[in-house]
């Protein structure tokens, strides 16, 4: 009958070092670390060996990694090859990608981690041997790529993902990026909002009409006076709009040109519209109808270009914005700047701040924090004409209709707006030429999501 080890595989070897035992197919070796053989270091050594004959049962053990002085590792036969830095790159993306599919991580964050590794830190660490990185080398390199704070937390946060990944096959062993740490990003890190003053906004909205037509104009005029995010406004389909009520359901984004099923803060929200919101709206379903009527829409996407196609990605509306921008010679500004607009405007003309961060998609200290010194001494003639915008505008002429429309149109094409907060006046919606009707299915847009689709376009006749 054999004798059982006391030791467990582990026992000391003179006064600095500490001796394995194990078999690693079909043979017995017997390496060494140097360490004290203290009671402590012989009891970790002891979860080391456990977690050696895990990886050896699993195929995924590798000599020398383990113990990169054994002396007579060049005798060793068909030892698991050691991996590389690129070897557990490769597979933590791998990982990624399959949390892609199941819904669980977005894709635009699996994208930004692939170019990440592949833009700073593959060139240097690339053919490194994974287990012989050390966390100096991964600070300098941090250090060197990062401009500003945000850089550096999101150079150090991939890398820390990928490190605990490739460490989980040995957690007895020390991942040199745990000591990575985070800057913290305070207020004064972050950008300093630069919302539009009404007239430059209105100036905006008409130069774009002008220069690239209803669909863009329509496009970028929403943007103003309902405020939602540009992934948001992007992915908003016919369906989500309730004209009855006045409002559209938020539940989507379109990231990168992928449709995702979840908003930003994977909060859905309805949007009440103010009567100008409205008024866009309203025109800009009756040009989605007379489009659909000639054969060019063949989608459900509320937004579109002048040829019918859908927006797909962020990057067609910005070049338009840009190019209006310079053209006028005036502050360049980033689209987003249309959201931090329709706050700041809501917030002057009194509107509730519990109501306006629910409309517009986040917490009330956010808003606050954010809002509320841009808007302290705004003057009461700015204010007013704030209340006049939101409350409707003249009705804009389509390409290709007479002037003679417009005029009209404002004599006689107006109905009454939807209740709701300190909404005002009436307004002009539709072309006096067409009317546009709508038919609902019998579940709600406060349930389940509604569906609200053209039913047909009666030329009107005087």
């Amino acid at each position: 009958m054999g004798r059982k080890s006391i030791n467990r595989g582990v026992s000391p070897l003179g006064t600095n070092r500490i001796q394995f035992d194990f078999e690693f197919e079909d043979v017995r070796y017997r390496p060494t670390l140097e360490r004290t053989p203290t009671e402590a270091n012989l009891r970790r050594a002891r979860l080391q060996l456990q977690g050696i004959k895990e990886r050896i049962a699993h195929g995924t053990f590798s000599f020398t990694e383990e113990f990169p002085d054994y002396r007579f590792k060049k005798h060793i036969g068909s030892v698991t090859a050691a991996r590389t830095c690129n070897d557990v790159f490769d597979e933590f993306l791998l990982h990624v990608d399959s949390r892609v599919v199941k819904h669980d991580l977005a894709f635009a964050t699996a994208d930004s981690y692939r170019k990440t590794l592949a833009n700073v830190w593959r060139p240097k660490l690339g053919t490194r041997l994974f287990s012989e990185v050390r966390y100096s080398e991964l600070m300098k390199i941090a250090d060197a790529h990062a401009t500003s704070k945000k850089t550096y937390n999101n150079v150090v946060s991939v890398l820390r993902c990928a490190f605990d990944y490739g460490y989980r096959d040995t957690p007895e062993k020390h991942n040199p990026a745990t000591g990575l740490k985070c800057l913290r990003i305070t207020k004064k890190d972050r950008p300093v909002i630069d919302p539009f003053g009404i007239q430059e906004a209105e100036a905006l909205i008409a130069a774009i009409h002008r220069e690239w037509g209803e669909a863009q104009g329509n496009y970028d005029e929403f943007r103003f006076f309902t405020g939602l995010r540009p992934s948001e406004q992007i992915a908003l389909l016919v369906s989500d709009c309730d004209i009855a009520q006045g409002k559209i359901s938020i539940s989507k984004a379109r990231v990168m040109a992928r449709d995702k099923d979840r908003t930003k803060t994977s909060t859905d929200r309805l949007v009440e519209l103010c009567p100008r919101a409205l008024q866009v709206l309203k025109r800009h379903l009756a040009l989605r109808a007379r489009l659909q009527l000639a054969g060019s829409i063949q989608h459900d996407d509320l937004f579109f270009k002048e040829t019918g196609e859908p927006i797909r990605n962020l990057q067609y509306p910005w070049v338009r914005w840009r190019s209006t921008l310079r053209k006028m010679k005036a502050r360049y500004r980033d689209a987003y700047n249309a959201r931090h607009s329709s706050v700041s405007w809501n917030l002057m003309v009194g509107k509730n701040p519990l109501w306006v961060a629910k409309m517009h998609g986040h917490s009330v200290q956010t808003m606050l924090d954010t809002y509320a010194a841009w808007t302290e001494g705004a003057q009461e003639s700015d204010v007013e004409a704030i209340r006049v915008a939101m409350g409707g505008a003249p009705e804009r002429v389509p390409q290709g209709l007479p002037a003679i429309v417009s005029a009209e149109a404002a004599q006689t094409a107006r109905i009454s707006p939807p209740e709701a907060p300190e909404f005002g006046s009436r307004m002009a919606v539709e072309h006096p030429h067409v009317r546009v009707s709508y038919c609902s299915t019998k579940r709600s847009i406060g349930g389940e999501r509604g569906i609200r689709t053209l039913e047909g376009i009666t030329p009107l006749h005087p």
